[in-house]
């Protein structure tokens, strides 16, 4: 009896607080509203890439003659066997043949070929060099090809993605990294400093994609699938420092190339290096570009320029620093144009006049 007793007070005192907070055991389930976000991610984005600019890739390749000797026959006669090797990447520039990769990839005598994403291989017809940049042009007897798109370098922003495509090793064809523009504006030496056609690349872009012996000649594209660099040299001793030479300097090139059917650059003819401020304060002599080299017959030569000569100016344009050095200020010359330039010898400052001529097409 006691029992049922309390089961009605607590019923009674239930229904009282049910009555006065009727919020407290009233339960509304609360839907939110469904939103729908689309999220592109980075991975959609390479994926679009490489789908768009894989086709333009190619592959360079030479054939080059290989001698083996047979190590248990003291007697026998060497044996001589053609092979053919992926060296470098390049990417095509027009639909009738035209293919852009470096200078450096087809520097050598040989007989090099050029393989498309679709495992078609062509015969090398003719092969233009820059002998300003490192660049080159390789035509080959194609048609309907697809050409990339090339974008703008002077819009670059660092930090922006970037991905870069190639034969790396000479092994792995159409590989595909990823990274972003470490830097722009970057100054690297590349090749011998006393070959007659050393330059200093000015400008080049800077970047953390894997690039590694050949790649060099392949495209670094942007976000939008358009080519922005080519993709030229790494930093020794280094780890994802990698350079690529700005579209826009291409683009030039091939402006120049489509004019005069072959590239028309002026020339001065020296290999030099600059001498820095602290360089030139340590040696007593002014800052400026310290001639290493004069190549034969060259209008530098005939100007009466020597070796071991110190270029202080160019048309009053003083040499200092990777602004004003000695490639950048002949660049923007033209072929047959006079320039002035003041030399240091021996302690004493003295006046010449070159005439440019238009750099032999290696």
């Amino acid at each position: 009896m006691r029992k049922l007793i309390l089961v009605v007070v607590f019923l009674i005192i239930f229904l009282a607080l049910w009555n006065v907070f009727p919020d407290v055991f009233d339960k509304k389930v609360i839907e939110l509203p469904k939103e729908k976000i689309k999220i592109t991610s980075e991975e959609s984005v390479v994926i679009d890439i490489v789908e768009k600019v894989s086709p333009s890739v190619v592959t360079v390749g030479v054939e080059q003659r290989i001698i083996s000797f047979d190590p248990f026959d003291f007697f026998a006669r060497p044996q001589s066997r053609q092979e053919e090797q992926d060296i470098g990447s390049g990417f095509i520039v027009s639909e009738d043949g035209l293919i852009v990769t470096n200078k450096h990839v087809v520097s050598a005598p040989g007989k090099y070929k050029v393989i498309t994403h679709d495992g078609k291989k062509y015969d090398t017809v003719s092969i233009y060099r820059d002998p300003v940049n490192d660049i080159a042009i390789v035509k080959i007897n194609a048609f309907n090809l697809k050409p990339v798109e090339m974008g703008d370098s002077s819009k670059i922003k660092v930090g922006q993605l970037v991905v870069a495509v190639g034969t790396p090793l000479g092994e792995f064809r159409g590989s595909v990294t990823k990274g972003i523009v470490s830097g722009i504006g970057r100054g690297i030496t590349t090749g011998s400093p006393f070959s007659s056609f050393a330059e200093k690349l000015d400008d080049v872009i800077q970047t953390d994609a894997a690039i590694n012996p050949g790649n060099s000649g392949g495209p670094l594209v942007n976000s939008s699938a358009a080519v922005i660099g080519v993709n030229t040299a790494v930093a020794s001793g280094a780890e994802n420092i990698g350079f690529a030479l700005p579209i826009n300097i291409i683009k030039d090139s091939l402006k120049n190339f489509n004019e005069k059917g072959q590239f028309n650059r002026p020339y001065l003819g020296i290999a030099y290096k600059i001498l820095t401020r602290d360089i030139a304060i340590l040696n007593d002599v002014p800052q400026g570009a310290y001639v290493q080299d004069v190549v034969n017959d060259s209008p530098a030569q005939k100007a009466g320029i020597l070796e071991g000569d110190i270029i202080i100016s160019i048309d009053g344009k003083k040499i200092e620093g990777e602004n004003n050095e000695v490639a950048k200020v002949i660049a923007d010359q033209k072929v047959g144009d006079n320039i002035g330039l003041s030399i240091w010898r021996d302690g004493k400052t003295l006046s010449v006049k070159a005439t440019l001529v238009a750099a032999p097409n290696q």
